[in-house]
C-alpha cells in the first residue's frame, strides 16, 4: 500500500485528539490517515508533498441535504426577497418537477452538486428523499442518492401531497412506501412543523422506521415554537434539524438528552427568519452542528464556509466552534466515528486551504479558499 507524508502545514486543525497543530505533517497510507504531528518527526513515505504553507482542516461532514430534485424555484426566493412569508407549501413545486424527471436526470443533478460540495471542502454527505412522495418516487430517489453516499435519509414525510388526507398518508409512508424506502436508507426523517407532520404523526412514522432498522432524526423548530425538538430529544434521536425557535425548555432537552442541535444558516439567510442563537446552545452544553440543507427552495447553497462564515457573524459561534461544528459535529449528528476529525485511522478526508489559517474561512467569506479536497486518500479538487 503506497504512502504520502503532506509537509509545509502551516496550521493543521485536526479538530480532534492533537488539537490545533502548526508546521504540522499528516500521512496517508490508502485511504486512512497513518500518521499526524509535527514536521520535525515526520516518518518517511512512498511520495512527499509540500503544501506551500497551506493549512488544512477535516472534510466537512455535511448531515443534512436534500440533492435528489428536479426544477428551480428562483421566483419563489425572489418573492421572499420581495416580502412574501416562506411556507413549507414551496416543497409540493418540486415534488412535481421530481416526479417528471428520469433518473438520469435526476442523478446528474446529484453529481453536479456533489461536484460542488467537492470544491468547497465537503468530502461527507447525507442525501434525504422527500421529493417525491409516492412509493416509486421515494424508493428510487434514495437509489440514486445512494450512489454517492451511506448516509441516506427517508423523508416520505416531508409534506402531505396536494388532495391527500393525513391519515392515509402517514399509513403510505409507514406501509408501502417504507417497506420499498428500507433497502436504500440507513436513516429516517419526519418534517415536524406546522403545515407538516404533528407530534403524534412523527412518533408513530418514526417508530415504523425504527422497527424496520433506520435511525431517526428530525426537522423541527423551523418555522415556530413546536413539540419536534423534545420529541426528537425523548426518543433519542440522532439529530434534530433547524432549531430556529427554542424555549429553555427545549435547550433543557437537548443539554440533556445528547441529541445534536443542528443549525442550517443557510436556511435563514435565503428565508429571512431569526438566526438560530448558537450561542444559547453552546453555553448550555448543546453539541452543534452545522449544514447546509441544500434545496432548491429554502436554502440552495452546497457551501459550508459560507454557513460558517454566517454562524460566526450571526449566530454567536467563535471561528473554531464553526468549524468543529462542519466537521465533527457534522459527524456527531450523522452517528460516525470515522470522519470529521484528523486522527490517525480515520479516513483521510481533509481540505487544504490557500490561506495559513481556517480562520479565514470566516475572515474571507465568498472567497474560494479551497485548494485541494482528498476523500478517502484520492484527491477529489
Amino acid at each position: 500500500m503506497s504512502s504520502v507524508v503532506m509537509t509545509g502545514i502551516s496550521e493543521l486543525a485536526t479538530q480532534g485528539e492533537q488539537g490545533l497543530l502548526t508546521d504540522a505533517a499528516l500521512v496517508v497510507e490508502g485511504e486512512r490517515l497513518a500518521w499526524v504531528g509535527p514536521v520535525t518527526r515526520a516518518p518517511d513515505a512512498d511520495e512527499r508533498v509540500d503544501l506551500g504553507g497551506r493549512a488544512v482542516i477535516p472534510g466537512f461532514v455535511d448531515s443534512h441535504s436534500h440533492l435528489v430534485f428536479a426544477g428551480d424555484r428562483s421566483a419563489e426566493f425572489e418573492a421572499r426577497m420581495t416580502g412574501a412569508p416562506y411556507a413549507a407549501g414551496g416543497i409540493r413545486t418540486t415534488v412535481a418537477a421530481t416526479r417528471q424527471a428520469g433518473d438520469e436526470q435526476l442523478a446528474a443533478n446529484v453529481v453536479r452538486l456533489v461536484a460542488e460540495m467537492h470544491r468547497q471542502g465537503t468530502t461527507h454527505i447525507e442525501i434525504k428523499s422527500g421529493y417525491g412522495l409516492t412509493v416509486a418516487d421515494e424508493a428510487r430517489s434514495l437509489a440514486i442518492a445512494r450512489r454517492f453516499t451511506e448516509d441516506t435519509t427517508f423523508l416520505g414525510a416531508h409534506v402531505v401531497p396536494q388532495g391527500s388526507d393525513a391519515a392515509a398518508y402517514v399509513d403510505l409512508v409507514t406501509g408501502p412506501m417504507l417497506e420499498a424506502a428500507a433497502p436504500h436508507a440507513r436513516w429516517i426523517d419526519v418534517f415536524c412543523e406546522r403545515g407538516a407532520f404533528d407530534a403524534d404523526q412523527a412518533r408513530t412514522i418514526l417508530k415504523a422506521g425504527h422497527d424496520k432498522g433506520l435511525k431517526g432524526r428530525l426537522h423541527a423548530n423551523q418555522l415556530g415554537d413546536g413539540p419536534g425538538v423534545q420529541l426528537a430529544c425523548e426518543l433519542g434521536l440522532a439529530a434534530v434539524d433547524h432549531c430556529t425557535f427554542l424555549s429553555a425548555a427545549d435547550v433543557d432537552a437537548l443539554a440533556q438528552s445528547g441529541t445534536v442541535a443542528t443549525l442550517l444558516p443557510g436556511v435563514e439567510f435565503s428565508t429571512r427568519q431569526p438566526w438560530p442563537d448558537a450561542r444559547r446552545l453552546l453555553d448550555a452544553g448543546v453539541t452543534v452542528a452545522l449544514a447546509s440543507d441544500c434545496n432548491p427552495g429554502s436554502s440552495y447553497t452546497s457551501s459550508l464556509p459560507f454557513c460558517i462564515a454566517m454562524a460566526v457573524r450571526d449566530m454567536g459561534m467563535s471561528p473554531a466552534e464553526a468549524l468543529w461544528a462542519a466537521t465533527a459535529g457534522g459527524a456527531r449528528a450523522l452517528d460516525r466515528s470515522d470522519v470529521g476529525t484528523l486522527d490517525v485511522g480515520r479516513r483521510a478526508d481533509f481540505a487544504v486551504l490557500d490561506a495559513p489559517s481556517y480562520v479565514h474561512l470566516a475572515y474571507r467569506p465568498g472567497v474560494p479558499l479551497v485548494a485541494q479536497t482528498w476523500v478517502g486518500g484520492r484527491r477529489a479538487v
